[in-house]
């Protein structure tokens, strides 16, 4: 894992309230990810874990506080605008075309910012995806699925991963090899914002873990300190 003492912040977010229509579901959230990290968002159900990643992507407008990406205010920028800085958003449906194949899901987001990761690329780090690449998107696992959402995300150019529950329902052996692609595309330099309801899943990958409740975050724990914190985490998140 990254030593990131020494980074900057490629992600501050402070005072960040959200609604939907007229119901506040944040309150106030401040967290950051630096450049080269794996960040979790852990809570339970309706914690407001995916809800973040949204304000931040700009797929709910009606937010306010502060969202700094590289410098720039995101706050008043519509999800188009902030995809072409460099963030991406991989949710937890996945929102595979089931009518395309493989290369042609692959294919279809544009390239909207310089140094997106080319098909060859691709292939390398998802072999599986290589060997279905005629595969029409109902033809694949679970597994393939997700790998398929994530890899489609790395043509775009995107520097910054939002990743939503990309275990969920996946079998034991596919969650390990999501974790282990995971590490690599850190390896590349990717960094990663991860909601996560598998903790001992996200605890082998994190450098932090920020904790929801209630539409808020309630504590931040390091690395380092996981070992130490496990009673408070198993009675954050119920486990």
């Amino acid at each position: 894992m990254l030593d990131t003492r020494k980074v900057a912040d490629m992600l501050s977010v402070s005072g960040l309230n959200a609604y939907y229509g007229e119901s506040h579901v944040l309150h106030d959230v401040a967290l950051n990810v630096r450049q080269g990290e794996v960040v979790t968002l852990l809570g339970r159900n309706g914690a407001g874990k995916t809800t973040t990643l949204k304000s931040i992507m700009g797929i709910i407008a009606k937010r306010t506080g502060s969202i700094n990406f590289t410098g720039t205010e995101l706050i008043q920028l519509r999800a188009d605008q902030i995809a072409r800085l460099g963030v991406a958003f991989c949710p937890e449906e996945r929102a595979i075309f089931s009518t395309l194949n493989v290369e042609e899901n692959l294919l279809l987001p544009p390239v909207v910012k310089p140094g997106g990761m080319p098909l060859d690329e691709i292939y390398e780090l998802f072999p599986n995806l290589l060997e279905r690449r005629r595969s029409q998107g109902t033809k694949l696992s679970g597994g393939e699925q997700q790998m398929l959402a994530i890899a489609r995300i790395l043509r775009t150019g995107a520097t910054l991963l939002m990743l939503d529950e990309p275990t969920e329902g996946l079998a034991p052996v596919i969650v390990q090899q999501i974790g282990e692609m995971i590490r690599k595309l850190q390896t590349r330099g990717f960094t990663i914002l991860l909601v996560e309801q598998n903790f001992h899943f996200a605890a082998t990958l994190a450098d932090r873990h920020y904790v929801m409740e209630s539409g808020k975050i309630i504590d931040m724990i390091e690395k380092e300190q996981v070992a130490a914190s496990m009673d408070k985490l198993n009675e954050y998140l119920g486990v």
